[in-house]
């Protein structure tokens, strides 16, 4: 019987000190300052809308500068009003710039949100170098130019939030979407030690790995080989609920993960369910994905050319099975 009280005491203590450390971590997002870089259509559009509805100032900067008015415009009809930047992620002068031109409009940034991505999908015979570097220019160089553009202030006030947004497919490495995955494991690796160094100066680093997402984002995604057959399975996936959840309650878990100063967030029952396999089974799983390799479009004579997914469609996709999704894009600013 002691030996039994001993053990509920201790995990009594346990939970309630797990409860003070979250509580100490909780995090008041009004009236704070939120940078988010690729902010201007699909998960980044709906964060900004999400931060700003819970009272924090937002900035949101992208490439192009239709895409950013129009963001600015369908979140301005909702009652938020954003800061906007035309900001290059993958230059690190822009970003310096971006940051730069966003404090002296708001003032100190309390929270980053690196969340700019691209996608390139088909089998590695059709990829090339330039296919690696932008995912790498997009995915790590980006975050780290903004990460040490932000860190020094964050460091001297002693404190600040820092979302890196990658992928399962920075945990898993995904049959035709190898230059995608190359990019997101850099930027895993990064975000993990980023927080075990930043956190002495009670800057919390959270790492969040979506699985598949139903943002409309395959239309702006590039694919290569047989690109409508890549665009078909693609997007099809994408938009099944089975294996898709809702992007608007991504947004809102991952503005929550931040709130509580989570180390990581994995997104989906999927990815989750996934990423154990691949811990738990490193062989076997690798061998499961060859052979869902195989079931993948072939390269075949198909050239290496890219074709957004705007240009790739087929009976398959759009069609009734990729509603959802289609719905999604005309919401997230992902159609012109």
């Amino acid at each position: 019987m002691r030996k039994r009280a001993s053990i509920v005491a201790g995990a009594t203590g346990v939970l309630i000190a797990a409860a003070i450390i979250r509580k100490r971590r909780k995090y008041d997002l009004f009236g704070k300052n939120v940078f988010i870089a690729g902010g201007s259509r699909g998960l980044g559009l709906l964060l900004a809308e999400e931060f700003s509805r819970r009272g924090a100032r937002v900035a949101i900067c992208a490439r192009d500068s239709d895409e950013l008015e129009r963001a600015r415009i369908a979140l301005q009809r909702k009652g938020h009003d954003v800061f906007t930047i035309l900001c290059d992620l993958s230059v690190e002068d822009e970003v310096a710039r971006a940051i730069k031109s966003t404090r002296e409009s708001l003032g100190s940034l309390d929270v980053l949100v690196n969340n700019a991505g691209t996608i390139s999908v088909g089998p590695m015979e059709v990829m090339n170098l330039h296919d690696y570097q932008e995912s790498l220019d997009t995915h790590f160089w980006g975050p780290l130019y903004a990460t040490l553009a932000v860190l020094p202030d964050m460091r001297r006030r002693g404190e600040g939030r820092i979302v890196n947004i990658s992928s399962i497919g920075g945990k898993i490495a995904v049959p035709h979407l190898l230059p995608y995955c190359a990019g997101k494991f850099a930027l895993t690796g990064f975000s993990e030690g980023l927080r075990a160094e930043a956190i002495k100066d009670h800057i919390y680093v959270t790492t969040v790995c979506p699985g598949l997402m139903r943002t409309g984002s395959p239309r702006n995604a590039k694919f290569k080989g047989q690109h409508r057959a890549e665009y078909a399975w693609f997007s099809i996936s994408d938009a099944l609920p089975p294996f898709s959840m809702s992007a608007r309650r991504a947004a809102r878990k991952i503005v929550r993960a931040c709130v509580q100063g989570k180390a990581e967030v994995i997104l989906s029952l999927p990815a989750k369910l996934a990423a154990k396999l691949y811990a738990l089974f490193p062989g076997i799983s690798a061998d499961l994905l060859g052979l869902v390799n195989r079931v993948l479009p072939p390269a075949g004579d198909a050239d290496s050319e890219a074709h957004l997914g705007s240009e790739s469609f087929s009976a398959l996709s759009p069609s009734p099975i990729t509603v959802l999704n289609e719905r999604a894009a005309g919401r997230n600013n992902e159609v012109a």
